[in-house]
């Protein structure tokens, strides 16, 4: 027989268990609204209810032709319109009523596997949509963290790799650390028939993304979308959050900003910042993670992928633009410049660009010309063909270039080290050698030889095809 002391123990006991499950007990789902689905970069409000609502998400399927790259379009496979899709933020405990449209205009039936779903197939089993019909599911966000999401409808890797996935962010209940400025960053890859910068309407090819040879590496869906009037945005002393995705569908991705230092890095996308003052991390094909730092200098800092073929010749590359003051202590730049003259130095190639069609016009000619330059030389000789002082040769005004049709040509085709004067200044560098084709090095030599007041010749495939024959 119990005691009436043990009885009451036992009572006290069972009472105080009682209150602290209480207290630590989750409100109901109370309420209802309508998700704040936005494009990337940009990303949702912070979440400051302090309670699980159900929320009602409205993505739509399409599949439209937009830009890949300059002169290079493809057809896109979409959640909302854009590459990569509308990022989604919840919050843990919320209760999800997800509505999937499929425009009748599409030619392919979509669905959606939100990673951040507990249930067999990630919701794509229930979401499976025909062109011209809806589907609606639910569930409750159970795990805070930051998942992909992307289409399974088979063949799972041609709806991956034609764009379609995106991010959801489903927030703890006590939410993040508020900073000054989020932004989405995701990147993916594209298989295309032509290989990188062939102009026109680029199809779909499943043997290269099958062999994992990717055309371009890109973030936000296209070359350049990060870059120039796309490149995102901070002030000095801001706090900076990247919301990082990675659709794949198959590579790996080493991301890093060059000249910053992540402070905070949550791995994988989880929500415990496990890792400080970290250079590159790593994101796993349908992975992601959570990078935080403060910008404490003004600049031009370069996203990339370190995979680094992959920024400078396939597109992963994006730029953060901060402003403000200066700190000469923390970073102090060019202090002084002296001679320096390095040893040896060997002719090396850049890899072939694609011939454009043939029997362009001349103004056609120019276009395809200036795609080319900004592929393969823009980067060492400016975008205005003005050169870096000490290093590159100015294009613009050069003497030197427009002095030798011929020389200009086999400079192209064949590479050129040694010490040359360009305007009166002498330069002793390495160019490497272009792999392109006659009517690329033609194009792209009569745009050089036409712009930025230039009033040099134009170059013909067939003086390439002559020049290329005496070498």
């Amino acid at each position: 027989m119990t005691s009436p002391i043990h009885f009451l123990r036992g009572l006290a006991v069972v009472t105080l268990v009682t209150v602290l499950t209480a207290c630590n007990t989750e409100p109901a789902v109370t309420g209802e609204e309508q998700a704040i689905l936005t494009h990337a970069p940009v990303v949702p409000a912070a979440i400051t209810r302090n309670h699980p609502t159900k929320v009602i998400v409205e993505l739509e399927t399409t599949e439209e032709v937009k830009r890949l790259a300059d002169g290079v379009e493809y057809t896109f496979w979409t959640f909302g319109g854009e590459v990569p899709g509308k990022f989604i933020r919840v919050r843990e405990g919320d209760q999800v009523e997800f509505h999937l449209n499929n425009r009748p205009d599409s030619k392919m039936p979509h669905n959606i596997d939100l990673h951040a779903v507990t249930g067999a197939g990630g919701g794509a089993a229930s979401s499976f949509t025909a062109p011209g019909t809806g589907s609606t599911f639910s569930f409750t966000a159970l795990n805070p963290g930051l998942y992909v999401y992307h289409c399974a409808t088979a063949p799972v890797g041609m709806h991956i790799a034609n764009g379609m996935y995106g991010l959801i962010l489903v927030e703890p209940k006590g939410g993040l650390p508020p900073v000054d400025k989020e932004y989405y960053v995701m990147q993916s890859e594209f298989y295309t028939g032509g290989t990188y910068g062939e102009a026109g309407l680029q199809p779909f090819d499943m043997q290269k993304a099958i062999n994992e040879e990717p055309d371009y590496v890109v973030f936000n869906g296209a070359v350049g979308s990060l870059v120039g009037d796309n490149a995102i945005t901070a002030e000095v002393g801001e706090r900076v959050r990247l919301y990082v995705g990675n659709g794949g569908p198959n590579l790996v991705s080493s991301f890093h900003v060059i000249g910053e230092i992540f402070d905070l890095v949550y791995t994988e996308g989880g929500t415990i910042a496990n890792q400080k003052n970290v250079q590159t991390t790593l994101v796993p094909a349908g992975g992601s993670a959570i990078v935080e730092f403060t910008v404490d200098v003004p600049g031009t800092f370069i996203i990339v992928d370190h995979s680094i073929f992959r920024a400078f010749n396939k597109g992963a590359l994006g730029m953060l633009t901060v402003s403000g003051e200066e700190n000469l202590e923390i970073y102090s730049g060019k202090q002084e410049e002296t001679v320096y003259l390095p040893e040896g130095g060997g002719i090396q190639e850049i890899a072939a660009a694609p011939a454009p069609p043939a029997d362009l016009s001349f103004e056609e000619r120019l276009e395809a010309g200036g795609r080319v330059f900004a592929q393969n030389c823009a980067a060492c000789h400016q975008p205005e063909g003005q050169g870096m002082t000490g290093a590159f040769p100015p294009l613009a005004g050069s003497d030197f270039l427009l002095a030798d049709r011929d020389r200009a040509i086999g400079v192209v085709i064949n590479g050129l080290s040694g010490p040359i004067t360009v305007n009166g200044t002498d330069y002793n560098g390495v160019m490497p050698g272009v792999r392109l084709s006659d009517a690329d090095v033609a194009n792209a030599l009569t745009f050089v030889m036409k712009s930025w007041g230039n009033n040099g010749p134009e170059v013909t495939s067939t003086d390439v095809a002559r020049v290329r024959s005496q070498h």
